[in-house]
């Protein structure tokens, strides 16, 4: 998919309606919000919808163009904290920011499916969560407008090459900065801090991340931190790997799988969207969510590191949390510190 030829910007924010979905959850509210959702989205005839979204290739991804080669591997210092991103320059100005204002809108890529970070709330159709609000904040960083974005659902595992291949300008998408990744895309300052957790029925006797997944069936999406976290030591489960993590919530509902392994943020999310599910436990491993972009994008890299400076400061990070995410994970006072390269 590309970013090419213009496409239709939203004229107003959509009203707020979060105005709680709970109750949607099990086989059936997942398949009647599905069902929704390719209502709402019909057809695969252009990249960009004219709501402002575009298909994420039919869950499973189409076929990707040729990565670039391998960049340079980090050095041990930046290994240690891959979290520390450029200082932020409310000025900055270069070919990522350039191509933004040219094109009068920004390309944030989502997901659509993680309640109360990035989904299509099923009574409204209006894109909505933490990860929405961001996006809407970088654009009007850049553009002066928060509604001059396209939101461009992908996948998992196709958030790195859509950002290589400038099919979008940012991805904000839960999206843990880490060694591996700073590799490929650079990242903003850490805008939220997650890890890793085991979510099952609340009557299995899975006990966490742990030798009670042995001889489970566990799902997670490919290319998640939680897909190399079972590489490293999966206790003797059945990795099952699906594109998106709302496929897992689906397969343990429908009985294919046993448990998910995802990040708690997102596994909280989906406990709320179904009551029957429960979290056990975590890796204790902290993961940072960054703002992903292109390597080449320094300047953009800074535009939103100025703008997470006073997205923090002004309240409008607090605000979000308490509208998306107090509920699902209560008692975090403040966003996390930013870190920055020497």
């Amino acid at each position: 998919m590309t970013a090419k030829g213009d496409a239709a910007m939203r004229t107003a924010k959509a009203p707020r309606t979060r105005r709680n979905v709970r109750g949607w959850g099990g086989v059936a509210g997942t398949a009647a919000a599905v069902a929704l959702t390719a209502a709402l989205l019909p057809g695969l005839a252009g990249d960009d919808r004219q709501d402002g979204t575009a298909d994420d290739r039919a869950a499973g991804g189409g076929a990707v163009a040729a990565q670039p080669a391998a960049a340079a591997k980090p050095s041990q210092e930046e290994c240690e904290t891959p979290e520390a991103s450029l200082r932020p320059d409310a000025g900055a100005s270069g070919d990522g920011v350039a191509r933004i204002q040219k094109r009068k809108y920004l390309i944030a890529g989502i997901d659509q499916n993680s309640y109360q970070w990035g989904y299509r709330n099923p009574l409204t159709g209006d894109l909505e969560g933490f990860d929405i609000d961001l996006a809407r904040a970088i654009a009007e960083e850049i553009l002066g407008d928060e509604t001059k974005v396209v939101f461009r659902s992908i996948p998992t595992s196709q958030r790195i090459p859509a950002l290589q291949d400038k099919d979008v300008d940012v991805v904000v998408r839960t999206m843990t900065i880490n060694c591996e990744r700073i590799q490929d895309v650079a990242f903003s300052t850490e805008y939220f801090t997650g890890d890793q957790a085991v979510l099952a029925p609340a009557d299995s006797d899975i006990t966490g991340f742990d030798e009670s997944l042995d001889g489970k069936r566990v799902c997670t999406a490919d290319g998640s931190t939680g897909q190399g976290a079972l590489e490293e030591e999966s206790y003797g489960a059945e990795v099952m790997l699906v594109p998106n993590q709302l496929d897992c919530l689906v397969r343990v509902q429908l009985g294919e799988a046993d448990a998910v392994v995802t990040d708690n943020a997102l596994a909280a999310g989906q406990a709320a969207q179904d009551p029957s599910m429960k979290l056990f436990g975590t890796l204790d491993r902290p993961e940072p969510y960054g703002v992903a972009m292109n390597k080449g994008d320094e300047d953009l890299v800074r535009r939103v590191n100025s703008m997470l400076e006073d997205y923090r400061k002004d309240g409008r990070w607090e605000d979000s949390y308490k509208e998306w995410l107090a509920d699902a994970m209560p008692g975090i006072d403040q966003a996390p510190a930013p870190t920055y390269k020497n």
